[in-house]
Parts: C-alpha cells; sequence; structure tokens
C-alpha cells in the first residue's frame, strides 16, 4: 500500500514539473515560493490590522506570527528529521528526470515547511476574519495553494509533502485561531 502511495506521488510529481513546465510558469513558481516576494502581502496584513484592529491587531499579528513560527519549529524539528525522505531533487529515481528551476534545499523533504506555514498563516487569518469577510478563505487558500503548488512545480518537494504540510497547518492556524478567539471572543 504505502508503495503505491509513493509511485502514485512520483507520478503527479512529474505531471507537476514536467508535463505542466511551461516558459510562464518557469517564471512565476520561483517567485512564489520566494518569502522575499510576499514581503508586501505581509507588510500590509500587520499595518492594516494595527491600523483597523488597534489592540485586537497586535493580538493577531503576534498569534499570527506564533502560528507561522509553531507550525515551522514542528514541521523541521519534530517530523522532517524521524520521517527523513528525500527531495525530489535528491531521490534516487525522481532526481533523473527532476526538472530543478531552483537549488535543491537542504534538508529532508517531508512535509513541506512552506506549505506548513502559509496553511497556518491561510487557517489563521480566514478564521479570525471570517465574520467580517466571508470570501476571505478563497483568496488565504489561493495564496498558500500556489506557494504549494511551486515548491513542488520547481522540483524541491512531491505532492504529499505539500498535502500533508498543508494539512498540519491548517490545524495549527485553527488551534491559534482558537487562543485568538478565546482572548477576543466578541472579535
Amino acid at each position: 500500500m504505502l508503495e503505491h502511495l509513493i509511485e502514485l506521488d512520483r507520478h503527479l510529481f512529474y505531471f507537476i514539473n514536467h508535463d505542466l513546465s511551461n516558459p510562464f510558469f518557469d517564471w512565476l513558481m520561483p517567485l512564489l515560493r520566494n518569502a522575499r516576494f510576499w514581503i508586501p502581502l505581509y507588510v500590509f496584513i500587520i499595518v492594516f490590522c494595527l491600523w483597523r484592529y488597534k489592540k485586537a491587531g497586535v493580538i493577531i499579528i503576534i498569534l499570527l506570527a506564533l502560528s507561522a513560527g509553531f507550525a515551522d519549529f514542528t514541521s523541521v524539528h519534530l517530523m522532517k528529521y524521524n520521517v527523513k525522505r528525500l527531495r525530489p531533487c535528491r531521490d534516487p529515481v525522481v532526481a533523473r528526470t527532476d526538472i530543478s528551476r531552483v537549488p535543491c534545499g537542504t534538508g529532508y523533504s517531508f512535509p513541506s515547511t512552506h506549505a506548513t506555514d502559509h496553511f497556518a498563516m491561510a487557517a489563521f487569518l480566514s478564521l479570525v476574519f471570517f465574520r467580517k469577510w466571508r470570501w476571505i478563505w478563497v483568496l488565504a487558500l489561493l495564496w498558500a495553494g500556489s506557494i504549494c503548488f511551486a515548491q513542488v512545480y520547481v522540483g524541491v518537494h512531491f505532492p504529499i509533502d505539500v498535502t500533508v504540510g498543508a494539512l498540519y497547518g491548517i490545524i495549527v492556524g485553527a488551534l491559534f485561531a482558537l487562543l485568538f478567539k478565546k482572548l477576543q471572543p466578541h472579535f
């Protein structure tokens, strides 16, 4: 069963990494997975929360940072180093055909910490702001999902890596959103 899942994962990786290959994605996907590309969004979130929500905004920013930090730390130190799955660019089967569009990266592949961190933030923001803007979850999921897709497209993660990372990130983000609701019940 596990071998079939790994084989399916490799086939899906090949489809995204090879079959969807095109010049536009070759240009865009390395940008989407780069944290510096998203700095304007992070600055907007911080400024907006502080300007619009004052004290509650400070709590939102602190918990948002804690959710990403907790997701990052546990993803790397509790999961990656215990599972020790090789990245596609280091996998003996996949590395022969992998199109690496960015440097391979250090460390292990499972789960994707990019996916974990960004889905933790997306879930947190979606749950915190859902009452005020019902559509925010669509934007947040598209944002985090595009980063996950980019991770596979550029060749540094398998689809299962980003899927599990996303699911774990959603759990972490939801827990921190619950904490926010306890601290700010009338928000």
